[in-house]
This record gives structure tokens, C-alpha cells and sequence, in this order.
């Protein structure tokens, strides 16, 4: 039985691959083992809670790869030409929760678009290959982390505030208490009696009185912390209209077509956002160009903000109701970080034939 089933989703695999090939894509392979630094550099310490690590005598920390984004953005920006199409098919490996039925090791089959001739011509080509591939009953939402982005860098506040709720964008949680902080702060009287302390003996003086090291941070940290808290303790609140836009935002749940219509209202309370709400508007002509009925098109203001860490702009994802399908999205800024001083724009999605063979069954 469980021969059966591999063999039905590799037969499904090579379906979907042969359906990007024929969209005009090259069939790239990917290296199963990646370097630990480069993961961790744009996911953060986080990951090694989802990938298998392991430690090479010769090439040090490596990690199983938990997606196909990251080497095929590495293949490309060392060799790729311009547009470059991209398919993939093979296995991935994720840690999960204890007690979780999920699998650990899954594959995915996708398509990568880098073309930095028409970013909302490129985001409608990719969704409405994957809405042709994928079968009509799935459950489909759209999202834009890009409009969260722009928002929270439009806000009046420290580049610190600013970069702190970047870091956390992608846990809700953390993001919706770090906002509420902001805006409303309380008084911690055990950091005030140490900014105090710091402005009337100097900081030098402070950590000498401490006596002995006992912890991990060094005196430069210890220095570089303090003056971060006498920054924020300086910077004004956020103002209540700026977090009515980012909560109102996260907010829309409607059809695309009517999202942009609440967009352009939030403009009016935000000019700054202008960029993002006409990109926005580009998308959807050109989605609706390609056939999709971007009036029934859902769009959410929250999407993409639980599992899609390197996306930011348009995001997509099909359900079947409990499993998630296939998913996709732009990820302009990791081409960046990984162009070694080159980018180009970028989107893709994948599909796990597992899940649609579920579906189907």
C-alpha cells in the first residue's frame, strides 16, 4: 500500500512538472544538503526548530532542505540568464511538533518566474498557471505582505520600532503586542532606576560596580542595549490613527476587487502607502486580463503572515479545506540578499502532489 502511494505521487509529480515544462520552464535540480549560515542569515535562529541539522567535518553546519526557494535563487543569481522560467520536483524534510501527523519529509513540484520586465504581469502569470493546474473545488486566498511593509515603514516612529515590528511581521502575536506597546506604554520602574542610574554614573561605571561577568553578553552589548532603551524610552507613541491603518489592514477580508476600493481609502489616511496600493491596483488588471475573476478573487490582509517568511509582496495559497495545496508568492528581497550585490524580481509557488492526490482520492 505505502508503494502505491509513492509511486502514485511521483506519477503525480511528474504530471504537474511536465505541465510547467510545457509553461516554458527549465528543469532545475537543487542540493539536498545547504549551508546552515545561509538559512539561518534570512530565517533567524527560528529555523533550526523546522530543519534537520547536521554538521559536515569538512563543510561544517548543513542543513536538510526545507524548501526549493533558497538554492534555486542561489542557482540562478550566480548563472541564470534573463527572464529565466524554473521547474523542480523532489522531496523536502521539515521538522514537526511532537504528537503532529504531519509529514517530515514531503515533495513539492514548482515554478520560480525571475523577469524584471512587469512584477504584476509576472505575479498574475504565476497564479493563473497554478488556478488552471489546480482543480476548481480547492479553496483559494490572496494576500500582499509588500502593503503590511509599506505601512509599518510609514509610521512615525525610531528605525528601531520600525525594524522591531519588521522582525516580528511574520508572529502575529508578538506583532499585535509589540504595536500595542508602542502605542500605549507602561512605565517599568526597575528600567527607569537603570537609565537613571547610566545617566548619572555612566555606563562604564555600572557594569564595573556589577562586579564579575556571569552572563553571555560582553560590555560593548551591555553599552549598545542600554542606549537602545534610552532611545525608545524617548521616542513618542504611535499615534492612535496610524494603528487604526496597520489594524485595519490586517483587517480586509473580501474579494480582491473590493480590497482595492479600502485601500485607496486607507491612502487617504496614509499617503505613503500610494506605491504599494498602485502596485496593487497593477496586479489585478493584469490578473484580470489573464481570466481570473479578481471580483471573486478572496483577499485577505492578514495572509501570509504564519508561514511565509520570505515573501514580500503578493501571496497565494490553495486549500482543501484542512491541507494546504499549493502556495506561492514575491520574494524580491531574497534575490537581493543572495545576489551578492545583484537582484531581480522574482515569484513562485509549489505544489505538494501528496496533498492533491488526498484531495482527490
Amino acid at each position: 500500500m505505502q508503494n502505491e502511494r509513492r509511486a502514485a505521487i511521483r506519477a503525480e509529480a511528474a504530471r504537474l512538472e511536465q505541465i510547467f515544462l510545457n509553461a516554458g520552464a527549465l528543469r532545475i535540480e537543487a542540493d539536498s544538503l545547504l549551508p546552515a549560515e545561509t538559512l539561518l542569515d534570512l530565517y533567524g535562529e527560528d529555523i533550526r526548530a523546522r530543519a534537520y541539522v547536521t554538521n559536515d567535518p569538512m563543510m561544517g553546519e548543513r542543513m536538510m532542505r526545507p524548501d526549493f526557494t533558497v538554492p534555486i535563487v542561489e542557482r540562478h543569481m550566480a548563472e541564470g540568464a534573463e527572464p529565466a522560467r524554473y521547474t523542480y520536483n523532489g522531496p523536502v524534510w521539515r521538522m514537526q511538533d511532537a504528537g503532529s501527523t504531519r509529514a517530515t519529509e514531503f515533495v513539492q513540484v514548482g515554478f520560480e518566474l525571475f523577469d524584471r520586465t512587469n512584477p504584476a504581469d509576472s505575479d498574475a502569470e504565476v497564479f493563473a498557471l497554478f488556478a488552471e493546474t489546480l482543480p476548481k473545488t480547492l479553496t483559494v486566498t490572496t494576500g500582499d505582505v509588500g502593503l503590511l511593509q509599506s505601512v509599518i515603514k510609514a509610521l512615525k516612529t525610531s528605525d528601531r520600532r520600525r525594524a522591531a515590528l519588521m522582525r516580528h511581521l511574520w508572529r502575529p502575536t508578538r506583532f499585535a503586542n509589540l504595536l500595542t506597546k508602542f502605542a500605549q506604554p507602561t512605565v517599568d520602574e526597575t528600567r527607569t532606576e537603570l537609565l537613571a542610574t547610566a545617566d548619572e554614573i555612566g555606563v562604564d561605571a555600572m557594569m564595573e560596580k556589577a562586579g564579575k561577568f556571569i552572563g553571555l553578553r560582553s560590555g560593548s552589548e551591555i553599552t549598545a542595549r542600554i542606549a537602545g532603551l534610552k532611545d525608545d524610552e524617548n521616542t513618542p507613541p504611535l499615534s492612535g490613527e496610524e494603528v487604526a491603518v496597520v489594524n485595519t489592514l490586517l483587517a480586509i477580508d473580501t474579494t480582491a476587487a473590493s480590497a482595492l476600493l479600502e485601500l485607496q481609502t486607507l491612502q487617504g489616511a496614509m499617503p505613503e502607502i500610494a506605491k504599494s496600493v498602485s502596485i496593487f491596483a497593477r496586479r489585478l488588471d493584469a490578473l484580470d486580463q489573464r481570466g481570473v475573476d479578481v471580483n471573486a478573487l478572496a483577499f485577505k490582509g492578514e495572509y501570509g503572515l504564519t508561514s511565509m517568511e520570505y515573501y514580500d509582496g503578493f501571496v497565494f495559497g490553495f486549500t482543501d479545506g484542512k491541507n494546504v495545496v499549493a502556495s506561492g508568492g514575491r520574494y524580491d528581497a531574497m534575490t537581493a540578499v543572495l545576489g551578492t550585490g545583484r537582484e531581480i524580481p522574482a515569484v513562485g509557488g509549489v505544489i505538494r502532489p501528496d496533498a492533491l492526490i488526498r484531495g482527490a482520492s
